[in-house]
């Protein structure tokens, strides 16, 4: 997110809430977990932006729809609609539930659950390829495989394949969402499975 776009003066922080004057403990800081947060409709981007001023670390997963008119060709959409990311210490976690936008922390009732840092890189390292991923639904069982090539090296999903295609599944288990992208086949190898384990 951009910390030179000037914001809506209703959506302005006052002084008293400037990263400047929060608590070293309120900041966010690489040791704080990523939690999903759950914004009012179309307001992911603004809810983003506002954390970002507030000083935290947020993460709004955008993609290119495929669109035919041309003119739409620049629209980046959340790839997770309704949803966000940001890291932050969830003991004070006021500012965030304060933010406009913001409607909560998912969690269990009042106890917000942390998302696992493995989904949050490998979303991050979708979005950010010039791979063109693509609403799926979720996935709890399915092959699991390593990506040993391509822009998505290094991370682990679920492969499928529809219609003579490969796609990756990642998910985020939390929101019970997955997307999916068109890989080549010759990129994954099989997860190995532990004892013990089920798919």
């Amino acid at each position: 997110m951009s910390k030179n776009k000037v914001l809506p003066k209703q959506f302005r922080y006052s002084k008293s809430e400037s990263p400047a004057d929060r608590s070293e403990q309120d900041r966010c800081d690489q040791n704080h977990r990523w939690y999903a947060i759950r914004t009012r409709p179309r307001h992911e981007k603004m809810a983003a932006m506002m954390l970002d001023h507030k000083g935290y670390e947020s993460f709004l997963p955008l993609y290119k729809p495929r669109r035919r008119n041309s003119r739409d060709r620049d629209v980046r959409l959340p790839l997770f609609p309704g949803y966000l990311f940001c890291r932050f210490n969830e003991t004070f976690r006021l500012p965030i539930l304060t933010t406009p936008g913001v409607l909560h922390v998912v969690g269990l009732g009042r106890v917000p659950i942390p998302v696992d840092d493995l989904e949050v890189t490998a979303i991050r390292r979708l979005v950010e390829s010039p791979l063109l991923p693509e609403a799926w639904s979720f996935l709890e069982a399915g092959q699991r495989v390593y990506i040993n090539d391509g822009p998505l090296e290094g991370i682990e999903g679920t492969l499928v394949t529809v219609k003579n295609s490969n796609r990756l599944v990642l998910s985020v288990a939390l929101l019970r969402r997955s997307v999916a992208v068109e890989i080549d086949r010759a990129w994954v190898s099989p997860v190995a499975k532990t004892a013990g384990s089920t798919l």
